[in-house]
């Protein structure tokens, strides 16, 4: 069984968290996970800095944007990943954009990925059907769990599709802004969480998009499997450094 499925199958909230490799610098990438676990998160999603990375507010396409120039590229962190199963158990999933692991080679991606120990991919732009129609296969040939982003304008026939396809959690989106956009929840989020915990789907659903303290992880796991938190930790890099990762894992539960 992959470690994610692993991990959801707990009977608890889970708490993922994202952060851009090669930020704040090059070099932290494997002091980020390891502090991340040891300070009793679940799961981690390592962002693969991209130029154009749509779905991405200001504050983590600004860590992209510095994580380029600090020379971060899917060789690099590969590199860097080698040896991370040496002293890490948790889950990892590596977030990113199609183009960049198009460039490596699609299969040769996968394989590396396998050989490091990543357990699974987000690609927010690599629709369902086309991940169905010609991925799908190479994918699960490396044990690689595919997770796929829904949001408030998602029909339920594709919500039903993405359940039908997923082997692990469905990544659902707080609301149809880009990441960090939002000061809260209100109403027509907390309805949406409803609508989507009434469609009983398979897959478990993990809440992304504006959480970003105890109160608002709280509030988007009431329904769901559990929250991933991204701009805001990306901001407490930024201000705090790399040393003080205890300090913001403790402000969320």
């Amino acid at each position: 069984m992959n470690r994610i499925q692993q991990r959801l199958a707990q009977d608890q909230k889970l708490l993922s968290i994202y952060f851009t490799a090669g930020y704040p610098a090059l070099n932290d990438t494997v002091k980020i996970i390891q502090d991340l676990e040891k300070n009793g998160v679940d799961m981690i999603e390592i962002g693969l800095p991209f130029s154009d990375p749509l779905a991405d507010g200001p504050t983590i396409q600004e860590s992209s944007t510095a994580a380029l120039k600090n020379g971060m590229t899917s060789k690099v962190l590969f590199e860097q990943l080698k040896d991370i199963r040496q002293s890490v158990s948790i889950p990892l999933i590596l977030m990113g954009y199609f183009n960049p692991m198009m460039q490596y080679g699609i299969e040769a991606f996968c394989a590396k990925c396998q050989e490091i120990g990543i357990d699974g991919l987000i690609i927010p732009d690599l629709p369902v059907a086309e991940y169905h129609e010609q991925y799908q296969e190479t994918f699960e040939k490396y044990g690689l769990i595919n997770v796929f982003l829904i949001t408030p304008q998602t029909s339920d026939e594709r919500i039903q599709f993405i359940d039908s396809v997923s082997k692990g959690f469905i990544y659902m989106v707080s609301s149809a802004s880009v990441t960090g956009a939002t000061s809260g929840f209100g109403t027509a989020q907390e309805a949406y969480f409803e609508r989507i915990a009434q469609m009983n789907l398979d897959a478990p659903q993990i809440v992304g998009f504006g959480i970003k303290d105890e109160e608002t992880f709280q509030q988007a796991t009431k329904t769901t499997k559990g929250a991933i938190i991204g701009s805001a930790f990306i901001k407490h890099l930024t201000d705090h450094g790399v040393d003080t990762i205890d300090q913001f894992v403790s402000t969320i539960r």
